[in-house]
Order: C-alpha cells, then sequence, then structure tokens
C-alpha cells in the first residue's frame, strides 16, 4: 500500500482546517508522530499521512460518547 504524504498546507485544504490550528492545536495531541506524521530524514519537515487521518477521522466521528484520545491509539471514556 503507498502513502499519501501531505504537507501542513495540503492537510489543511483536504481536512478544511486552518494550517496554524494543525500546527499549533492538532499535532501532537490528536496528530501524533508515527501514527499521523512523519520527519523524514530525521528533520525538521513534517509530511502527514494521509491514509491513517482519513482512517482516525472517520473513526472518531462514528463513536457516540465523548473521550480522550489516547497516544497508543485508544479511547478514554470518562
Amino acid at each position: 500500500m503507498s502513502m499519501h504524504y501531505l504537507t501542513t498546507a495540503e492537510l489543511a485544504e483536504r481536512i478544511k482546517y486552518d494550517a496554524r490550528t494543525i500546527r499549533e492545536r492538532l499535532k501532537d495531541n490528536v496528530l501524533l508522530e508515527g501514527i499521523h506524521y512523519i520527519r523524514p530524514f530525521g528533520g525538521r519537515k513534517i509530511l502527514y499521512l494521509w491514509e491513517p487521518i482519513e482512517r482516525d477521522m472517520q473513526l472518531h466521528s462514528k463513536e457516540e460518547s465523548i473521550g480522550v484520545p489516547m497516544a497508543g491509539g485508544g479511547v478514554c471514556h470518562g
């Protein structure tokens, strides 16, 4: 399976969020390094992985109750 790599601006356009919101609020809170984004060659540049982001957006929109996303991919309810 090939991955689609997106810059912050490209991701912002796809999910209709401001790029600043992605950098300041979503990155490292909802979008996790190694799952939703990578830093190729150990550099500063960030590339987002579209498939895991799309999967998790759909997964969490189907949940009935509000929960806190956990680093391992689970959700804490309560």
